[in-house]
């Protein structure tokens, strides 16, 4: 759009100020291009006021709001994470970490001049190996799944009936406009 139609536009509109009112007024009276492009638009602006405009389904609103929710419901809750359960984790990799390391130095000796000197001489690590057979692991990864299993299920019955609650309130009308 050219400035001269915009000063139209704000003409019509009476968005202008006084003294840009009285030049376009001039101007109107002056210019026959500009005074037939000042019917022009006159032309369409009341042909724009007469339009009926649509209005939207009454469940318009809720609609919308419903499919915020839904998108909404569908990302992952940042506050939802249980700080207890990253700090186990953490403790058990430090513990893991740190034996790890007693081990090494363990079995690590430095020599001073020609003689070694072992760091934890008095420190024995029991051999784990014997109990790591194939019966064991097979159990012990067994009841791994077993409580995996039940956890998921606590958990999903969990939000089923948060789900419910949440959706079947006394006292709470719906409304399906």
């Amino acid at each position: 759009m050219n400035t001269a139609e915009e000063k139209l536009w704000n003409y019509i509109d009476g968005t202008c100020t006084p003294a840009e009112q009285e030049a376009i007024r001039l101007q109107l009276e002056q210019d026959t291009a500009f005074a037939a492009k000042y019917r022009e638009l006159l032309l369409l602006n009341s042909e724009f006021s007469a339009m009926e405009l649509d209005e939207p389904p009454m469940a318009f609103t809720y609609n919308v709001i419903e499919g915020i929710r839904n998108e909404q419901a569908l990302q992952p809750l940042k506050a939802a994470i249980n700080k207890r359960i990253i700090r186990g984790i953490s403790l058990l990799f430090i513990g893991m970490l740190s034996v790890i390391l007693i081990y090494t130095f363990s079995k690590v000796s430095l020599s001073t001049g020609g003689t070694g000197i072992n760091l934890f001489a008095k420190f024995t690590v029991p051999n784990f190996s014997k109990y790591f057979t194939g019966p064991v692991m097979q159990i012990f990864l067994f009841l791994d799944i077993v409580l995996a299993l039940y956890l998921a299920d606590n958990y999903l019955r969990k939000k089923r009936i948060t789900k419910t609650d949440i959706s079947v309130q006394p006292g709470v009308q719906q409304n399906d406009h």
